[in-house]
């Protein structure tokens, strides 16, 4: 029975970021969402009883397998640091098209604790890269600068180049050795 919900509410999260590619975040349908999934809407509710409760069981997948690309590319890349593992997987990261953030702020209006997860994991991150890190100033512009790139793409509001992304990685990829 438990397999048959974790499979459900995976389907649900697959259909749903699908969705959410094709027609944007903020134009997600729960009807076009449990359609693609191929579940009732009652089943979709089941599992995610609100339009904000299934965009954070969204951010939470995607943090989710954030954190195992990361802890991946750390064990791969001998030598790396996991700052420098996070620096590349940021950034690429960055690389993907985006849709527009409206949806953010009208999940966060329909729920405030929204981001609590996206906090959370940050605050985790920075403390965990902290740990690790030897260099408390490379870490912090590191972070930052990464966080600035992230946000500069969630927010559709990039003012680099290609040529200037690439040397700041390069950069942030010296600075995290």
């Amino acid at each position: 029975m438990k397999t048959r919900r974790a499979n459900s509410r995976d389907k649900i999260l697959a259909a749903a970021a699908e969705v959410a590619r094709e027609t944007g975040p903020g134009s997600l349908s729960l009807d076009a969402v449990a359609s693609r999934a191929g579940v009732s809407k009652g089943g979709l509710l089941y599992n995610f009883p609100t339009k904000a409760k299934l965009m954070q069981g969204l951010v939470e997948d995607y943090l989710r397998e954030f954190e195992q690309a990361l802890e991946s590319r750390a064990a791969d890349n001998g030598g790396e640091s996991r700052l420098a593992a996070y620096v590349r997987l940021s950034a690429d990261d960055c690389e993907e098209p985006k849709p527009s953030a409206s949806w953010i702020f009208s999940a966060i209006a329909e729920d405030p604790d929204f981001m609590t997860p996206i906090k959370t994991f940050k605050q985790q991150l920075f403390e965990r890269l902290k740990d690790e890190t030897p260099d408390i100033k490379a870490l912090l512009v590191c972070f930052l600068a990464i966080e600035g790139l992230r946000s500069m793409n969630l927010f559709d509001s990039d003012v680099l180049s290609q040529d200037e992304r690439r040397l700041l990685v390069a950069s942030l990829l010296e600075i995290a050795k």
